[in-house]
């Protein structure tokens, strides 16, 4: 496949610069798909950097107790719990929680299993809400603000709405408004969550376009009508991880950040 950055929209194809450059090429016209009137982002790995967050908030508390922890692997661990947790309540195994329940369940088995017996309850808690203090990649928030210039933005996320309005406050994240998965009873990527999102905007679903860097998330998007956006995010899960980050054609537009995405939609 040619190495190239490429927005679909109504039959109008736009071919633009390299795949890989954070600036879209001068011969990118600068015009949006007419009918995109908002975007819907996923919020953990697409716009923050959840990773570096959780190993710096871990390492503070590791100096302050003497924790023999390898902080990153805690990242992961804590992270590769999400998905079994959400199904867990798909499967009616567990009662519908939100995101900060489930969060606050795997940690508190990773601290079994981890032996970590220094924390206080008010230690374990606030660790929990570290999800609510994520720092974004260096591009989301000037990138959201070119975004908003010309679209509607907000996250669709699977975190609760205190959680993102929280994230927002801590980030400066731009939002018009929050979005959650908590608000349709789901987790994404039930299609009740995106569908939800788009009836609280008052718009079908090919007026909005998902923007993730998880192509299973916008797949279930695309399932629904939505339009797609894939940001490649490599170093989500850290620089030792093999990331596939070749252009997918089944998306509207492939991009390496927010900045050469708000280029390509000409905002």
């Amino acid at each position: 496949m040619a190495r190239r950055e490429f927005l679909s929209a109504g039959g109008l194809s736009l071919a633009g610069a390299a795949l890989g450059q954070t600036d879209v090429g001068a011969d990118v016209p600068r015009q949006a798909a007419p009918e995109v009137e908002a975007l819907v982002f996923d919020t953990f790995g697409t716009v923050v950097d959840w990773r570096t967050s959780i190993i710096r908030e871990g390492q503070l508390l590791g100096r302050m107790h003497a924790l023999d922890v390898d902080w990153a692997d805690f990242a992961d661990r804590w992270r590769n719990g999400y998905g079994p947790a959400m199904e867990r309540v798909r499967s009616g195994e567990l009662p519908w929680a939100k995101l900060d329940d489930l969060h606050r369940m795997i940690l508190d088995q990773l601290i079994i299993d981890l032996s970590i017996v220094a924390l206080s309850e008010q230690e374990i808690e606030n660790l929990n809400r570290v999800w609510h203090r994520l720092i974004p990649w260096p591009d989301a928030v000037p990138g959201l603000h070119r975004l908003k210039s010309r679209f509607v933005i907000a996250p669709l996320s699977n975190g609760n709405v205190s959680l993102l309005t929280n994230m927002a406050k801590h980030a400066g994240l731009p939002w018009d408004c929050v979005l959650s998965a908590e608000l349709s009873g789901h987790y994404k990527p039930d299609p009740e969550v995106y569908l939800k999102a788009c009836d609280l905007l008052s718009l079908p679903p090919e007026r909005v376009m998902m923007v993730a860097a998880h192509r299973g998330d916008l797949a279930a998007a695309k399932d629904l009508g939505l339009r797609t956006a894939l940001v490649h995010r490599p170093l989500e899960y850290g620089p030792a991880r093999d990331v596939d980050t070749t252009p997918d054609e089944r998306f509207d537009c492939n991009t390496n950040d927010f900045l050469a995405l708000s280029k390509l939609l000409g905002a």
